[in-house]
């Protein structure tokens, strides 16, 4: 019996999670192609078990599953397998992204998908690029099941488009029976985009309901000359809330763990992962680092 099934069995099945988001900026093939970045990427990803990865521009949609071909052979046999879930392209006129979600099979299942279809009547085409919702089931955590809804708002409607989260919330609610809910993803909700007088207009913030786990100071940017918390994740549901510790919330920086410079960290992306850790049922540890 291999140690990391020993392992596993000595915890009773019993893992925590954690769940990230990446803005890999005008991903495609020009960064599959280049060894240090595709380096980088991968490390970001297998750093977690469950990524939702955004800003997958590739209009031939081969860039994505070479990614995935990269990641299963080079970590078979010390890791998991991942699997993984994508969007189609979404977006206005010929502008166009995709949202995905890569996970470790092991740990994680894909209980349904749900691509939000934008009609509200009398707000029809609110989002840029509308949420791509995914149901996991986890059953070594200590809430079975989640739904995370992404988002990618665009800079320029970022104050509407996170206040319509709540909408699409509301909607997905209606769809699934799930009492847990995470939205997370690059909200550009901060640096301009969102005003401090807007965040009273936002549904998303001023509901009671909704935790932001992320804080305003929270540097997400790459940049150096910037420090904005771009990206975010709230939650919805009691029992994932109190599964959740704000300790654990992460911002992975990458250009200090590879020593690289700016110009070099930029040539990945100009956005950081984030990262949160979902509670092991009963309190155990990880299985995978």
């Amino acid at each position: 019996m291999s140690p990391s099934l020993l392992l596993l069995l000595s915890f009773g099945g019993a893992m925590s999670l954690k769940i990230c988001s990446f803005n890999i900026q005008s991903f495609g093939e020009n960064k599959i192609s280049k060894p240090l970045v595709l380096d980088i990427i991968l490390e970001s990803i297998t750093r977690c078990d469950l990524m939702l990865v955004m800003e997958i521009k590739d209009a031939k949609e081969t860039a994505f599953p070479q990614l995935m071909t990269h990641l299963n052979s080079r970590y078979k046999g010390r890791r998991t397998e991942y699997g993984y879930v994508i969007s189609k392209r979404l977006g206005r006129k010929s502008y166009k992204e995709q949202y995905a979600f890569i996970y470790r099979q092991k740990l994680l299942s894909v209980k349904s998908i749900y691509q939000y279809p934008d009609i509200q009547a009398g707000d029809v085409d609110a989002f840029a690029r509308e949420p791509f919702v995914v149901w996991f089931r986890s059953p070594t955590t200590e809430i079975k099941d989640f739904v995370i809804i992404p988002i990618h708002t665009s800079p320029d409607a970022a104050v509407k488009e996170i206040d319509e989260l709540y909408d699409v919330y509301q909607d997905v609610a209606q769809q699934w029976q799930s009492k847990n809910f995470i939205i997370m993803g690059d909200f550009n909700a901060a640096c301009g985009y969102v005003p401090k007088k807007d965040w009273r207009n936002i549904r998303l913030r001023t509901s009671a309901s909704f935790l932001w786990i992320t804080g305003d100071d929270l540097d997400t940017s790459v940049k150096e000359s910037t420090k904005c918390a771009y990206d975010r994740v709230v939650l919805h549901g009691e029992k994932l809330i109190c599964a959740i510790r704000p300790e654990s919330v992460e911002v992975y920086n990458f250009k200090q763990a590879f020593g690289l410079t700016e110009q070099q960290a930029l040539s990945v992306s100009d956005h950081f992962p984030l990262c949160i850790t979902v509670n092991a049922a009963g309190g155990s540890g990880r299985l995978f680092n």
